[in-house]
């Protein structure tokens, strides 16, 4: 057959070059090249030199194509014959399974039987990558395929590097918008960085934040919901030489099981159904700043195990990936539970609490610093009156300040903020006096806790806290659940909710809940 060089260098020219989907071009031109050539398969390659390894980007046929990224590493003969044997351009195989180069990347195919030929493209002088052609069984190219497919060495290569460029981009627009969104919704849930209290109250634990902020090690801050572990953690992180990189916040009991390798480690695009794009987990997106661990304890054994390797390695492997990634990051964990108990019960690596536990932070619970209660009522105050737009800021009416000092605020800063804003929403605009506060300070001044207590922070499972709160309470009121002297009421509970929270925990009804064998007493 006579060709007119030409009109195939036009016509395949046009296909190859028509398309940033690398793999839409490659079919459309296989479908005219076969026409020409005994090819059956198609595929471009790249070799990243560093690493030895030649990663196919796509195949394609005359009836299908697709875009991937196979990483098939080199023997060392392999690799001297890509980085050495650059004279000739193109090569014939008889059997493409027995090439140094080839071998390894076909019998991933599926192909290693059939014949071959490879072709180096290259631009201005510079390899690029390589082009490599298939036929079918005891079906060989010959020198004058050799000579036609040379013809396009230079479209071929400039396919491929817009290719590689246009991936390049698509994985830099796909990693910012990924990162935009996640860090909108942290911006939207972040608490502030203020940290009110630490001339007074909290005096004591931000002498120890200025003395850890500065070094690599992890921190583990423990204290009662609601203290300000986040916010003790953001403040870590922006006095250490951290503070430029990202603070990425990790709630280990709000995610999934199922997820939790995901989200952590990230994965890779078809590790499993659902996964349509590549997705770099926290550990990733920490790389140059602080990782804070909440709720440390709630993290599954499965996902410590993984964990352990982040903390003693710094690396990780994204889900379905093989690829080590390292991570430079800080951990900083948090917990309210009592990760001693934890341990003893099994629930808890002992060698990841050693990891995490190098400088222990306790928090102190409000009630112990009750002399941060003015300055962080008027705190949230103003925050409250910003978000709600109030343009009058309110005040305190007479004993106010008093009365919100003496209650005892179990659920520490948090529970304090959602008074404050409870308030507002109901005085709009006139005096705060948290008259509300009245019936619940007859339960809490009862059960301050003693000088004892107050010197020992305990954490405890959250059915033991409950168990103890309502046998007290019972106490006060004489095994009395309903009625205006009732537990139920000092409560502000359902007394059928409260029988059934009782049942639960094994607390006993009526007069024998002041005994002393009673359950949590």
């Amino acid at each position: 057959m006579t060709i007119d060089e030409s009109t195939f260098f036009r016509e395949a020219t046009l296909r190859i070059c028509g398309s940033l989907e690398i793999e839409s071009a490659m079919q459309h031109c296989m479908q005219y090249l076969s026409r020409y050539l005994p090819a059956t398969n198609m595929a471009f390659h790249v070799y990243d030199r560093e690493l030895g390894i030649v990663e196919t980007i796509a195949v394609a046929t005359v009836d299908s194509a697709r875009a991937m990224s196979l990483r098939t590493p080199l023997s060392a003969r392999g690799r001297r014959q890509v980085e050495e044997q650059r004279s000739d351009r193109a090569k014939l195989m008889e059997r493409s399974g027995d090439d140094a180069v080839a071998g390894p990347v076909v019998r991933q195919l599926g192909i290693e039987d059939l014949p071959g030929l490879l072709l180096d493209l290259a631009l201005e002088g510079k390899f690029v990558g390589t082009l490599s052609m298939f036929s079918e069984p005891d079906i060989t190219f010959n020198r004058h395929h050799v000579r036609l497919l040379s013809l396009l060495n230079k479209p071929f290569a400039i396919a491929l590097t817009n290719s590689l460029r246009y991936r390049e981009l698509q994985t830099l627009r796909d990693t910012l918008a990924d990162d935009n969104r996640y860090l909108q919704d942290e911006l939207r849930t972040l608490s502030g960085s203020e940290v009110i209290g630490a001339d007074f109250g909290l005096k004591r634990v931000m002498e120890m934040v200025r003395q850890v902020a500065p070094l690599k090690s992890p921190v583990l801050l423990m204290g009662e919901t609601g203290v300000g572990k986040e916010v003790i953690a953001n403040a870590i992180h922006n006095l250490s030489l951290r503070s430029n990189g990202p603070f990425i916040r990790v709630n280990c009991g709000a995610i999934p099981s199922t997820l939790m390798d995901s989200e952590l480690f990230g994965h890779e695009k078809g590790a499993f159904t659902g996964a349509l794009l590549q997705k770099r987990g926290r550990f990733e997106r920490a790389d140059g700043g602080t990782i804070f661990l909440d709720e440390i304890g709630e993290l599954p054994l499965e996902a410590q195990v993984r964990l352990l390797r982040v903390l003693q390695e710094k690396e990780i492997e994204r889900v379905g990936g093989t690829e080590t990634i390292q991570v430079d990051i800080r951990v900083i964990a948090a917990t309210h539970r009592n990760l001693d108990l934890m341990l003893a019960e099994g629930r808890f690596r002992e060698d990841i609490y050693f990891r995490l536990r190098v400088f222990p932070v306790t928090i102190p619970p409000l009630r112990l610093r009750p002399e941060d209660i003015p300055v962080l009522v008027q705190h949230f105050i103003q925050k409250k009156c910003r978000e709600m737009k109030t343009v009058k800021i309110p005040v305190l009416a007479p004993g106010a300040l008093e009365r919100l000092m003496q209650y005892n605020w179990p659920g520490n800063v948090r529970e304090l903020e959602n008074a404050v804003e409870r308030e507002l929403i109901v005085k709009k605009g006139s005096l705060l006096s948290f008259n509300d506060l009245d019936a619940k300070l007859q339960t809490t001044v009862a059960i301050r806790p003693s000088h004892d207590e107050k010197t020992l922070f305990e954490p405890l499972e959250l059915d033991t806290v409950m168990s103890r709160h309502i046998s007290r309470v019972l106490a006060l009121c004489h095994g009395r659940v309903e009625g205006g002297n009732g537990a139920a009421r000092l409560l502000n509970i359902q007394p059928s909710t409260l029988r059934k929270r009782m049942k639960k925990l094994g607390i006993p009804f009526g007069r024998r809940a002041i005994s002393p064998g009673s359950s949590g007493s």
